[in-house]
């Protein structure tokens, strides 16, 4: 059960945000406002309580508030990002993390890890190697991990930003997944909703409490979905689309 969300809103600076796809063009920050809007609206209709953190204009990024930390059951996660214009983000969500956890670990330099690289899945965390999370980022979460008695696994990765842009876990063993992972071992056991190559972005869907909460314009991703039994809210993240973030990115829900 998600009782709680942090989100950050956006700042001006959004349009000025790492992307991968420039021939998408920048940002229109009055739409991304109003995403963001129906975004917070669609986690408190899940039964989610929302602390939302006001826009830090310094860090273009910082809306993309999961990859600053990792929420588990026990404890939390303090990463150490690792795109260089997101540095100092991490420091700025110690204290808000404080209100909700008195065990908080950190990952330490030459460690890094953003949260877009984690993906739990009970009690287990699969952990993807990218340009964002590095082996010794990875192997510091796993050992954090075992101290709590949870475990860790590291997924190599070729082509994905983060782990979760081409991978996403619906509970109850079902797991959304495309492009590099549909062939990965470390997956076999689940019970997969293949993502068509043109539908990739809608990978990144988040199961919140009785929703899955899937982006608009993606609509065999959504058939998919409630064809599996699950309640759909389509949220539209087009702005966010265009500096490489998705649903996941823009919030931690523990």
């Amino acid at each position: 059960m998600i009782k709680n969300a942090i989100v950050r809103r956006p700042g001006h600076s959004l349009v000025n945000g790492i992307t991968s796809a420039p021939e998408l063009g920048k940002p229109d920050y009055g739409l991304a406002i109003k995403q963001h809007d129906a975004y917070i609206e669609a986690l408190k209709s899940c039964g989610v309580g929302v602390t939302v953190l006001k826009a830090d204009e310094r860090f273009p990024d910082s809306c993309f508030v999961e990859d600053v930390a990792v929420c588990t059951r026990k404890f939390a996660v303090i990463t150490n990002p690792g795109a260089s214009s997101r540095k100092g983000e991490e420091i700025e969500i110690i204290e808000v993390i404080k209100k909700y956890y008195n065990d908080i670990e950190y990952i330490k330099k030459p460690g890094t890890l953003e949260g877009g690289d984690v993906m739990m899945v009970k009690d287990h965390f699969y952990i993807g190697l990218s340009k964002r999370t590095n082996r010794e980022g990875a192997e510091q979460l796993i050992k954090v991990l075992g101290k709590y008695g949870m475990s860790g696994s590291i997924v190599e990765m070729l082509e994905m930003l983060h782990l979760k842009s081409g991978l996403a876990y619906l509970e109850d063993n079902v797991l959304l997944i495309t492009g590099e992972y549909i062939n990965n071992l470390e997956f076999k056991k689940f019970n997969k909703i293949m993502i068509d190559e043109e539908e990739t972005y809608s990978a990144n869907c988040i199961r919140v409490n009785d929703y899955v909460l899937v982006p608009a314009g993606y609509p065999k991703t959504k058939e998919k979905i409630e064809a599996v039994g699950f309640k759909v809210i389509v949220v539209d993240t087009s702005e966010y689309r265009k500096v490489n973030g998705g649903l996941s990115c823009l919030s931690l829900r523990f």
